[in-house]
């Protein structure tokens, strides 16, 4: 159980926000606001208030980054994006959950050959209020990163945020791989997970505050990303500091023990160091359609499950194992999905197979995909994966037509990699869609326009008049 500075801390985060607001560019207060509070309070821990979702590390600095960005900072976040689809995939996000709701009021029986059975009940009307909060407050990031953070300015920000958590995180890690996952028994009294899944190759796996080991390590690789980033656009008397944090990034993954994570540093980081832009762009969506269209695939028997099985066997048997248990799993939840396919199980549960003699959980869901597939059917899916995929699909479109930041190709490329891991981990996290909401507001900002008559501007023959303060001719528009 969390001890009392646990649930201090939690009650302490809302004024530290406040701190960093008044001491920090608007950028970078909301987003360590958001990413401290995921690096450093207890999980877990939460007060469960009624009629509205848990406060915990996650909901906590959602709220007060959103708050403190409309009261502080006397900033606008619009709720609805300027792109149509954008503008439906965030009602579907928020709306789609009242059919959930209202085609599950049933309760969910399940039965043995012995004659037992086990009921899940309803759920109930005034459960959607609940539902709609969860969903409002997990979208909040999305809608902060496009509103404050599209800019050239807040995706630097955003990218060097996640390189400096990762190097400060790089010391209880290192602290966690010789002495074993102790710190937040330390500090907060309780291991957060099962203290055997951090055990690795005669050694241990960090977890330090978050859920699990393999969170950890995926945010290793989103800072090592990010270091290399922004080592490539660094001025020359700052790259070589910038070289060593990413090799000491690289050799921190690396004694995470975490086999995925490691074959994603391997795949993107050559791409963030040799590739245009453009190319990362392209990369990027293309890794994105993988994800989305992921179960229309798997239904129709188009990804490799043997073969990918048999390359993990070829690394590890033990890791091979895992992946193949992972499978089995979401053979099982499919099934189970199919029966309420469009607005799926609702929560409590009720997406899952359950023992009908004691009610124990007899499925596990890993991925995120199957977690959202099942609780709210293909309408919820779309809405989640597609928030997160339209940002990419943006992005790229715009780059073919016109310039774009350096570091908006990154932070997309971070994207991409979250949802390919949602394929087999729920590491949905806050920065997530913090990123996501960024690279769409970008995507969207009109200052980009500019660029290409920037480009004809400075073209032989064409006139040297700058054209920030050139007076438009009455009647022309510009259309965006």
């Amino acid at each position: 159980m969390p001890n009392a500075f646990a649930m201090l801390m939690l009650l302490c985060w809302p004024l530290v926000c406040i701190v960093m607001v008044k001491r920090m560019p608007p950028e970078r207060a909301v987003i360590w606001c958001i990413l401290g509070g995921y690096l450093l309070l207890p999980p877990v821990a939460n007060f469960d208030l009624p009629l509205i979702p848990a406060m915990d590390k996650e909901s906590i600095p959602n709220l007060m980054a959103f708050l403190l960005a409309v009261l502080m900072l006397h900033r606008s976040v619009p709720l609805l994006p300027k792109s149509v689809p954008g503008r439906v995939l965030v009602l579907m996000f928020l709306l789609g959950t009242i059919p959930t709701v209202l085609t599950n009021g049933d309760p969910a029986v399940y039965r043995d050959d012995y004659g037992h059975s086990y009921v899940i009940p309803g759920v109930r009307i005034h459960d959607l209020v609940s539902v709609m909060v969860k969903q409002t407050i997990t979208i909040l990031p999305f809608l902060i990163g496009r509103a404050l953070l599209s800019t050239e300015t807040g995706l630097r920000e955003l990218l060097k945020a996640i390189m400096i958590g990762g190097l400060i995180y790089t010391l209880p890690s290192l602290i966690e791989v010789r002495l074993s996952p102790q710190i937040n028994v330390w500090v907060y009294g309780f291991f957060q997970h099962s203290f055997e899944q951090m055990m690795r190759d005669g050694g241990f796996r960090p977890i330090v505050f978050l859920p699990h080991a393999l969170w950890l390590a995926f945010f290793m690789f989103t800072a090592l990303l990010s270091a290399a980033a922004l080592t490539r656009s660094a001025e020359p008397e700052a790259r070589f500091r910038m070289i060593l944090a990413t090799v000491y990034l690289a050799g921190v993954l690396y004694l995470c023990k975490s086999l995925a994570s490691q074959l994603y540093a391997l795949s993107f980081l050559p791409v963030v160091i040799f590739a245009s832009p453009r190319w990362q762009l392209r990369v990027a969506l293309g890794l994105a359609a993988v994800a989305v269209l992921y179960p229309m695939l798997r239904n129709a028997g188009l990804i490799p499950l043997d073969a990918i099985l048999e390359r993990a066997a070829a690394i590890s048997e033990e890791r091979a194992a895992s992946l193949a248990y992972r499978f089995t799993n979401e053979e099982i939840l499919l099934e189970r999905a199919h029966d309420k396919t469009l607005f799926g199980w609702g929560g409590w549960g009720r997406n899952l197979i359950m023992d009908a003699m004691d009610g124990q959980v007899r499925t596990v869901p890993d991925g995120r995909w199957i977690i959202v597939f099942g609780t709210f059917g293909w309408l919820g899916y779309i809405a989640e994966m597609g928030l997160l995929a339209l940002p990419l699909a943006l992005i790229a479109l715009r780059a073919r037509r016109q310039k774009v930041s350096v570091y908006a190709a990154p932070v997309a490329l971070i994207v991409a990699a979250t949802m390919i891991d949602m394929l087999v981990n729920a590491t949905l996290i806050p920065l997530t869609w913090l990123c996501a909401g960024a690279v769409l507001g970008h995507a969207e900002d009109p200052r980009l326009a500019r660029d290409r008559s920037s480009a004809a501007a400075a073209s032989p023959g064409a006139s040297r008049q700058p054209v920030i303060g050139r007076r438009r001719p009455k009647g022309r528009r510009t259309v965006m």
